[in-house]
This record gives structure tokens, sequence and C-alpha cells, in this order.
């Protein structure tokens, strides 16, 4: 499994060094908010590191084209995302995630845009659990312009200085992005999975029958 991604962000990489580079980047930073595993930073890194002057220009496109990726699966989620959950995962995970909705409402979209946390899990959820689409796409927009604009302004003022560390462990760095992504997955699963027992069961009210004797 782990190999397999780690060739398809080779794939994703390789497109920097073709005339399609920056559509290449706005497609896949689009599907990565709903439904393709590879984030769009390796694509992203590889463009800045090939035309740091342009660095800002990408991370506007990216921060952009994801953002409209979001609303996207916010869509997939708000009409016909709850049966597809239901296959997915059981009923008591969704009741677990709608929990946190209603409990840090649309900042864990927030964060989840910003970490390596898997953001088309928020996008397509919130969707479901029907978040305001407005506060969502705010959200969503201030996480994903945060991580992208961080690569392109460091790439645009410091291109040079780091741009040869960069090249050297290029390699190493979409691994290492393929790591986080796997660990991303893993610490929803981990995370759901020891405070499942926090989250509170629907409440049964009892119907009695009295009668006067």
């Amino acid at each position: 499994m782990l190999e397999a991604i780690h060739e398809l962000a080779n794939w994703v990489v390789a497109w920097a060094y073709t005339p399609y580079g920056a559509m290449a980047l706005g497609i896949l930073a689009f599907a990565e908010s709903s439904f393709f595993p590879i984030p769009p930073d390796v694509l992203l890194i590889a463009l800045c590191l090939i035309d740091p002057g342009n660095s800002i220009f990408y991370a506007i496109l990216c921060s952009l084209a994801s953002v409209m990726g979001g609303i996207f699966g916010y869509g997939l989620g708000k009409w016909g995302g709850r049966p597809l959950l239901l296959r997915m995962v059981s009923e008591s995970k969704i009741r677990f995630v709608e929990h946190y909705y209603q409990k840090y409402d649309v900042w864990a979209v927030a964060i989840a845009g910003f970490t390596p946390i898997p953001y088309k899990v928020f996008t397509v959820t919130a969707g479901v659990f029907l978040l305001d689409l407005k506060r969502f796409i705010l959200a969503s927009a201030l996480g994903r312009s945060g991580r992208f604009f961080l690569v392109g302004t460091l790439f645009y003022f410091f291109g040079k200085p780091i741009s040869e560390v960069i090249q050297k462990y290029l390699n190493i760095i979409s691994i290492l992005f393929v790591v986080a992504l796997m660990g991303g997955f893993w610490f929803i699963h981990f995370w759901s999975k020891k405070n499942m027992a926090t989250v509170p069961e629907p409440r049964v009210v009892a119907v009695t029958d009295r009668r006067d004797n």
C-alpha cells in the first residue's frame, strides 16, 4: 500500500517537469479535497523548486482549487454522502464524527486543512452533517491557504538557499508526505477508537402504560 502511494506521488511530481505543471496542480488540489489520495504539496514544492519566482502564484492557484474541491466534497456529502458513509464505517463512528462537529463546528475543517489529517474526510462529512456552507468555505480558505502560502512564501523569499537542499532530498520529502498521509488516516482511526466511549448514546425514553387499579 505504501509503495503504491509512493509511486503515485512520483507520478504527480513528474508533472512539474512538463508544460502542464500549473494545470496539473490545480486539478490535483481540487481532486485531493474530495477523493484523490495524494496531497498537492508534493507538486507545489516541485513547481516552486523549478520556478521560485512564481511561488506565490502557485500557492494562490493551489489554495483556490483546493477550496473549490472542498465545496465539491461538501456537495457529495450533502447529496448522497450518508448512505456512502454507512457502507464505509459503522453508525457509531458516524455519530462520533457528528458529535465532534457539533462540539467544534467548522474549526475542525480549518485544522484538517492545515495539517496532514486527510482533508477529504472533513469536506464530505461537513456536507453530510450540514455545516453552514459559508463558514465551511471560510474555514477551508484559512486552513488551506495558510498551508500552501507557507510553502509558496518560503520559496519566493528564500528560493535559492533552500532549493539546493530540497532538490537533493526531494525524493525523501515525497516519501515523508506519503508517511504523513498514512499517519493522518491512522490518527483518525485511533482517535475515533480511543474516544468512542465518550460519545453519548441516543437517549431512549421509555413509555409506561399506567393504569389505575
